[in-house]
């Protein structure tokens, strides 16, 4: 969300923080803002070292963006299309079963329904 910003988007922004805020707080304001993402990155580093701690050697490598249920969604579905594929190459290289054309129907056994 934050990564959408342009700097049109900024300038008007910092506009709109002169008007309503007078040029004069505004240094203030920003020295605050930046304390405040300083003590947001740190609760997330403490965060995630805590979980890396609490989980062992085998997550020690854990980022919190691995944790997003997106990242997670795509990863899986990125795994499952790669199987795919690998099976898809698997049946072209089975003799005797040869994937079916298009329009081509496929064999149909009545006893077995």
């Amino acid at each position: 969300m934050i990564g959408d910003i342009g700097f049109a988007e900024l300038v008007v922004i910092a506009v709109v923080a002169i008007v309503v805020f007078g040029p004069d707080k505004l240094p203030e304001l920003a020295k605050q803002a930046g304390a405040m993402l300083r003590k947001a990155r740190d609760f997330a580093n403490s965060a995630r070292d805590e979980l890396r701690t609490e989980l062992g050697e085998e997550y020690k490598d854990l980022e919190l963006r691995d944790l997003d249920p997106r990242s997670i969604v795509r990863r899986h579905i990125v795994e499952a299309m790669e199987d795919a594929g690998e099976e898809a190459e698997k049946a072209k290289a089975r003799p005797g079963r040869a994937p079916l054309g298009d329009g081509e129907l496929p064999p149909y056994d009545p006893d077995a329904t």
